[in-house]
């Protein structure tokens, strides 16, 4: 879910969300707030890749901003992550998750419920609902089963979960904006659980979708799934991207570089950094570590402008985009998905 930062080399990236083009939750390359971010050399963004299709399905609607209620409370007896009360921005953790196996009975307790969250939400989507009262679910949900929503107050994220409509790329802010119908949305969700983070997302269709639009939906998904294909110990990182360029070219999609995967499990965003597109970052996987997969493709511009609230990032050019968010576990005998 979130992370931004100029970045000549993978060693030099650090989790921060969308502030002043630091990081986001969908770890930008060189960002964090649920999916990392990367921007390479000086130029930042402004040297990323737009790779468009012939011809760009756009919503009937530009997506505008709404009211953002006041953050909701947590009990205090719910365990909270470090930056819960001060509301920093906490550096990317360079070192891979590996779990013992206490470590993991938890982090597919987190997983499950992540994953629970989710589709529970996502049953809310139809037109007329706000993200708002999709927001309000999830915290009570997560918050009535022990846990904490780890996107609140993460760097000052106002809410508990992330909804990104239409054009949004991630990290949208829930408001008070009815759906429309005809939207896609992705419900990203994380959870803090006993001490370690569930991470995952999904996007989902408002009553009835284009043709286009549906079918940007399903590759996207696709495209997770042969990434995830890949995955097994001793595999290297990058046939992650390779996986996911060719689903996308395939079908004339644009795959968004500038938001990442990332570790997790203990710590909200740590290595390994996942790029979804072709590359050839050296690195491999390891036996027991968790990280997730987040692919974010796009109809036409993979460009994103960052609103004045510092999260929101949309296309530059107004096309769809989709995203799907799984955390995996590296085993012995290939990959196991805690976010079904």
């Amino acid at each position: 879910m979130f992370a931004t930062a100029t970045a000549t080399s993978l060693a030099d990236i650090r989790a921060n969300p969308l502030r002043s083009h630091a990081t986001s939750h969908g770890t930008r390359y060189g960002r964090t707030a649920s999916s990392p971010v990367v921007c390479r050399g000086k130029r930042g963004l402004s040297e990323l890749l737009s790779l468009g299709v012939e011809k760009a399905a756009k919503p009937k609607n530009p997506l505008v901003a709404g009211k953002v209620s006041p953050y909701r409370p947590v009990p205090p007896h719910i365990g909270r992550p470090p930056y819960a009360d001060s509301g920093d921005l906490p550096r990317m953790d360079d070192n891979y998750q590996i779990h013992t196996a206490k470590q993991l009975e938890k982090m597919r307790a987190a997983c499950k419920l992540a994953a629970e969250v989710r589709d529970k939400a996502g049953e809310m989507v139809r037109p007329g609902v706000t993200t708002e009262e999709i927001d309000a679910f999830v915290h009570e949900m997560t918050v009535a089963a022990g846990a904490y929503p780890s996107p609140l107050n993460y760097g000052q994220f106002p809410k508990s979960v992330c909804t990104s409509v239409n054009e949004c790329i991630c990290h949208g802010i829930p408001d008070s904006r009815p759906l429309e119908d005809g939207d896609i949305v992705n419900i990203d969700v994380t959870v803090y659980l006993d001490g370690h983070h569930g991470d995952t997302s999904k996007t989902f269709l408002c009553g009835e979708v284009s043709p286009e639009a549906k079918k940007l939906v399903d590759i996207t998904r696709k495209s997770l799934e042969a990434a995830i294909s890949e995955c097994k110990a001793g595999a290297p990182f990058n046939k992650i991207g390779t996986a996911i360029q060719n689903v996308a070219d395939k079908h004339k999609y644009g795959v968004v570089r500038n938001f990442v995967g990332h570790g997790v499990g203990r710590t909200f965003h740590s290595a390994p950094t996942i790029l979804h597109y072709r590359n050839r970052e050296p690195g491999v996987m390891v036996e027991g570590q968790t990280f997730t997969i987040e692919p974010m493709l796009s109809m036409g511009s993979t460009r994103e402008r960052v609103w004045k609230d510092n999260w929101t990032a949309v296309t530059t050019d107004g096309s769809l985009t989709a995203q799907f968010e799984h955390t995996l576990l590296i085993t012995k005998d290939g990959v196991e998905i805690l976010t079904l």
